[in-house]
This record gives structure tokens, C-alpha cells and sequence, in this order.
């Protein structure tokens, strides 16, 4: 029998936990690959990240690099130092990255010049706004991919647009969907609700923390106005990122009544949290597809979305971050206006199999 095709997955900030996981899961089944976990610690809180390895049975990394944080020169540095020395006293087959944080660039730039094969899982979302520090990720990392695994059609068309060759993009669906519906029933045994004091469709969940969001005064004043107009009717639970509470800190911006702030939950407690919710506000991409598989009503608190299919399926709209626009579109929800979403195409369950499947046929030994 041939020798297992190893593979390394990068992990470098939370979102990546939930799309690393089915990977690693569909490679214990098979005898074909061997996936090996790698955390740059970008972003690392030890109990965070041990709850999650625990709640989603990710095999602990083989290495925690150790970077921490810093600006993005910084960080993207330091994760190519340390990721170049592991590589040359780790040899390797591939190297898969997801998503689109410094991580990811940094080590596709490295296992890139070290000519060793790079797929990009998450691949052709773009946004289409340079001032976010993720599109300049997602497009660099796209650039310098050998196998580009789009979630939506969308992802295709940009990646076909910038000249990337057909045989190089693969449609296999939604990591992050995958853990979703494993995850599902794990998470409905969970007591937040309880501890929190919150009941079924009976709140909404927020979510803060870009910084085009939270960086600008004005801009996170007249959110949290409309917030606090919303929670007027409404109870709101909001697990605040802890660079988003210094903000709200700064500026002396307390909660309104019925507006909870927690600090950040495990997977399977936030699950808990979407899934049971009447309505969600957020600014991150993952939770927009959550929300959508969820079936739960979604507003986005930015201009644009690198996600249109979550438009386009009916869940997820875009309502910027003028307040009097925030508060309509959430009342109207709270109020009663119901939505029929679809499921994206491929948003099954069964993306890593597709994606391991195309990485054994293309670089499997002999």
C-alpha cells in the first residue's frame, strides 16, 4: 500500500478551528492522508483553544509556534519565521491552509518558496475592499495557490475573472458547514440559554469586532444606538471580542437593559446561542453562513460581503451601519417578518471529503 499523503493545516486564529475540524475528521477515516495540525498562536488563549480541540475532537496541534500578537507586519512575519524553520525539520507533502488570516498568508508565502504544493480552502471570497486586511489575505493567498476550493459559485467566477485556470478551481462546498451539522446535536445538549436567561426566539445575538466597526468612534456610537433601540423590544446577548470591549470601555459605552455581554463562548455554547435566536447582528463572514444554515434572519453590519450566496438564498442582508437602517431591518424581524432560506449548493456536510478527495488525486504517491 502507498504512504499517506501528509498533510499540514494551518490553524492560526478561532474561525479556523471549525474548518480545520472536518478535514481532520475525514482524514482519520481514510489511510490515504495524514493530516497534521499546525497552530501559529496568532490568536491563542490557551482555555479558548483547548475547549475547542476538546468540544470539536481536533487532534491536539503537533506544534504551537508560539507568535502572538502585533501589528499585521509584525505578526505575518513572525508566523514565516517559525513556520519556515518547522517546515525544514518537518517535511511535509502539502501544505492547506483555510480562510484568511495572517496565518494564511504567511504560510502559503513560505511552503510557496519552499515549492512545496499550497491549497487554499475558502478560496475566491472577495469582498471587493481593499481596506480590509482579510481581502488583501484572501487575494495574495489565492494568487499563490496550486488547488483553490471555492464554498459558492461566486468564489469561481472572481477566481476565473483574475485569471486563475479552470483546473485549478474546485467547487466542493463549506467546511464550516460541516462542523455545523456534526456539531448540531452536541450543541443542542447544552444550558446557555438557562444560564444566560434568555428564551427560545426570544432574543438576538451581536457580534462586533472589525475594526472599520469598532476602530471608528462615530461609527461604534451610532451602532450601539441603534443596538440599544433594538433591545428596547428585544433581549440581546452579545459575547464581546475583548478588543471590541476595550473600545466600548473607552468610550463609556454601557449596555442597555436587555442587552447581555458575555465574554466569548465555546463553539457548541454560540451554536446554542444562533440557533435559537430570532434574529443575529454581525459583521463576520462565518456566522453570516451559519445564520443561513441555521435558518435564522441575519443582518450584516457592513457595506459589502465577500458571502453573496447568503443573499442571494434569502437569510443574510446587508444593512450597513446607519443606525436608523439597523434599527428598521431588525425591528421588522423582531416584530414578526419571516424569511424561506435556501441551502447553498454543497452546503452538505461533505466539503472535506470532496477536498481530500481532489488533494489524493492530485499529489498521492505511488
Amino acid at each position: 500500500m502507498s504512504k499517506p499523503l501528509r498533510i499540514c493545516a494551518i490553524v492560526g486564529a478561532r474561525p479556523n478551528y471549525m474548518k480545520i475540524a472536518p478535514l481532520a475528521w475525514a482524514a482519520a477515516d481514510r489511510d490515504d492522508v495524514d493530516v497534521v495540525v499546525v497552530h501559529t498562536g496568532q490568536h491563542y488563549d490557551r482555555n479558548m483553544s483547548d475547549l475547542f480541540f476538546e468540544e470539536l475532537r481536533i487532534p491536539q496541534p503537533d506544534v504551537n509556534l508560539g507568535v502572538g500578537s502585533g501589528s499585521h507586519a509584525q505578526q505575518t512575519a513572525e508566523v514565516m519565521i517559525r513556520f519556515e524553520k518547522y517546515l525544514l525539520e518537518h517535511p511535509i507533502d502539502v501544505l492547506l491552509v483555510v480562510g484568511d488570516v495572517n496565518s494564511t498568508i504567511a504560510c502559503a508565502l513560505v511552503a510557496s518558496k519552499l515549492h512545496l504544493p499550497v491549497v487554499h480552502v475558502e478560496a475566491g471570497l472577495r469582498s471587493f475592499d481593499r481596506r480590509m486586511p482579510e481581502e488583501i489575505n484572501r487575494v495574495l493567498t489565492d494568487a499563490i495557490s496550486d488547488l483553490l476550493f471555492v464554498t459558492e459559485r461566486s468564489g469561481e467566477d472572481n477566481l476565473r475573472a483574475e485569471g486563475v485556470p479552470a483546473e485549478r478551481i474546485h467547487f466542493v462546498g463549506n467546511v464550516m458547514i460541516d462542523t455545523l451539522l456534526r456539531s448540531r446535536e452536541l450543541a443542542e445538549k447544552s444550558d446557555v440559554l438557562e444560564r444566560v436567561g434568555l428564551s427560545e426566539r426570544g432574543y438576538g445575538v451581536v457580534t462586533l469586532h472589525r475594526p472599520s466597526n469598532v476602530d471608528d468612534e462615530s461609527t461604534l456610537r451610532g451602532i450601539w444606538g441603534a443596538l440599544a433601540t433594538v433591545a428596547a423590544e428585544t433581549d440581546l446577548v452579545f459575547p464581546v471580542h475583548p478588543r471590541t470591549r476595550a473600545r466600548l470601555a473607552a468610550l463609556g459605552l454601557a449596555p442597555p437593559p436587555r442587552m447581555k455581554l458575555l465574554d466569548p463562548v465555546g463553539y457548541l455554547d454560540f451554536l446554542k446561542l444562533q440557533a435559537h435566536a430570532g434574529l443575529i447582528l454581525t459583521d463576520s463572514g462565518g456566522i453570516q453562513e451559519e445564520a443561513t444554515i441555521l435558518g435564522v434572519p441575519c443582518l450584516t453590519l457592513r457595506e459589502n460581503t465577500e458571502r453573496p450566496v447568503t443573499i442571494e438564498v434569502g437569510c443574510n442582508t446587508l444593512v450597513g451601519v446607519d443606525p436608523a437602517v439597523i434599527e428598521a431591518k431588525a425591528l421588522a424581524i423582531v416584530r414578526g417578518e419571516t424569511r424561506r432560506p435556501e441551502v447553498p449548493r454543497y452546503w452538505d456536510g461533505r466539503a472535506a471529503e470532496r477536498i481530500l478527495d481532489v488533494i489524493r488525486n492530485s499529489y498521492g504517491k505511488d
